[in-house]
């Protein structure tokens, strides 16, 4: 964990090389540049400043040109910025700023590729699968018909065989048992 002290000046400095990037530095090879984080260490003598830079639409360049310019633009652009770092924060020590390109796009970039390769490979599993039940259509049990009129009388007549009576002594017996 850093300490909070150190956490605000880690925003400080990434507020400053943001708002040098967009306003102070000319530099042609910069492309479009978005400071993503700033970690500083706990002595805060080292500053990593991580970026992330789209390429130019109207100059056609590829991810990794545009990345590669901007890499050396901000390496030469270095010292102006710790200078600026420096004079805007009022440190006796200004740190030592490193610019590291952020992996977190191409991070994001392959696990959206990842994802839609299982999302694909899902719909075709389900376009095999097809619309056959495993066991009947409806595996519900439903309540029981009534049979036709005909079987309802007969329902009677195993109950009257065993119906329960008392004998001469007062012993429970059952119709149809031998005394």
């Amino acid at each position: 964990m850093t300490s909070p002290r150190i956490r605000k000046i880690a925003d400080r400095i990434q507020q400053i090389v943001a708002e040098m990037l967009e306003r102070r530095l000319k530099d042609p090879r910069l492309g479009f540049v978005t400071v993503t984080d700033v970690r500083v260490t706990g002595d805060s003598q080292n500053a990593t400043i991580f970026y992330t830079v789209l390429p130019d639409a109207s100059i056609d360049q590829s991810d990794e040109a545009a990345l590669a310019a901007t890499a050396a633009a901000l390496e030469s652009a270095k010292g102006m910025i710790r200078s600026e770092v420096a004079k805007q924060l009022g440190m006796r020590h200004a740190p030592v700023l490193e610019f590291v390109a952020d992996a977190l796009p191409e991070t994001a970039r392959h696990l959206d590729e990842v994802l839609a390769k299982a999302r694909a490979l899902d719909e075709e599993v389900a376009a095999r699968r097809g619309a056959a039940y495993a066991g009947e259509e409806d595996p519900y049990k439903k309540p029981r018909e009534v049979l036709d009129d005909e079987d309802d009388t007969d329902d009677t007549e195993g109950i009257a065989d065993t119906e329960r009576t008392e004998g001469t002594d007062g012993e429970a017996v059952l119709d149809g048992e031998d005394d």
